[in-house]
């Protein structure tokens, strides 16, 4: 299978490289991955400055290697428009392995989950892995993430996934694999923020803004990935990005439609 692999934490990531060394052992890869680290970057885009991408040495099996000075985002869809030869397309989008875990509303924010969101509006089957790991550790702690990707594949080789759909998978952090519980396929829960910003002064006198926000609430609603990861389990959870809320539709309607007037601007 050929794969493309792209992440948010950057080329020379950890997670990345631990992905790369496992798969290349049965498929053909090729990496488009930024310069650095563009955590948190969501599905921004760069459109006021040129994009420069380097061929590196192929890496840690990989069959061709390119770092961008860009977002998550720009990686995989100048990867796919303007990088890939036409033979060397892939049948798979895969972006991590993050290091954090990507759960509930964090997606939202994730470049690791936006770089597969790429994929998918381009067409691509694609899957965001990440390790929820609390601090950034070494390569070791990558390797049973990276051997459960292995193992996924082939399983959902024959899954259609529908259209503007991804899978995003969040590996608990363990090493053992006996410590693994199991596999949940749950939905986003909810995790809450204290946003505080901490306020500091630069040596020429400037103030700025340091965000200094931690978790303060999980939700441990059984069926959704937060609880998984809390039960030691691998969390997979399908996510599209048709945010259009239908539901309420018919409810505007009949407010700002009424006997189907919607002239009254």
């Amino acid at each position: 299978m050929k794969i493309l692999i792209s992440n948010d934490d950057g080329i020379h990531a950890s997670g990345i490289r631990a992905l790369i060394e496992r798969l290349s052992l049965k498929h053909e890869l090729y990496v488009v991955a930024p310069d650095r680290e563009r955590s948190a970057a969501g599905h921004s885009l760069t459109l006021h400055s040129p994009l420069r991408v380097e061929e590196l040495p192929a890496m840690f099996g990989a069959k061709r290697c390119w770092m961008v000075t860009g977002t998550p985002g720009d990686c995989v869809k100048i990867a796919l428009n303007a990088v890939l030869e036409e033979h060397e397309k892939p049948d798979l989008v895969l972006s991590g392995i993050n290091h954090g875990p990507n759960l509930g509303a964090d997606i939202l924010y994730s470049g690791t989950v936006s770089a597969a969101l790429e994929g998918a509006m381009m067409g691509y089957p694609s899957i965001a892995v990440s390790l929820a790991n609390p601090i950034n550790d070494g390569l070791e702690y990558f390797h049973y993430a990276a051997n459960f990707v292995a193992k996924l594949i082939p399983k959902i080789k024959d899954l259609s996934l529908p259209e503007k759909t991804i899978l995003n998978v969040n590996v608990p952090y363990l090493m053992d694999n006996s410590d693994i519980a199991g596999v949940a396929i749950t939905k986003l829960g909810t995790r809450m923020y204290t946003d505080t910003y901490e306020k500091r002064v630069d040596p020429r006198g400037k103030t700025y803004y340091w965000m200094a926000g931690e978790v303060i609430k999980s939700d441990a609603v059984e069926g959704t990935d937060i609880n998984a990861i809390r039960n030691n389990k691998v969390s997979i959870t399908p996510i599209t990005f048709e945010l259009t809320y239908e539901e309420i539709m018919p409810d505007l309607t009949k407010i700002l439609c009424a006997d189907g007037k919607c002239d009254w601007i």
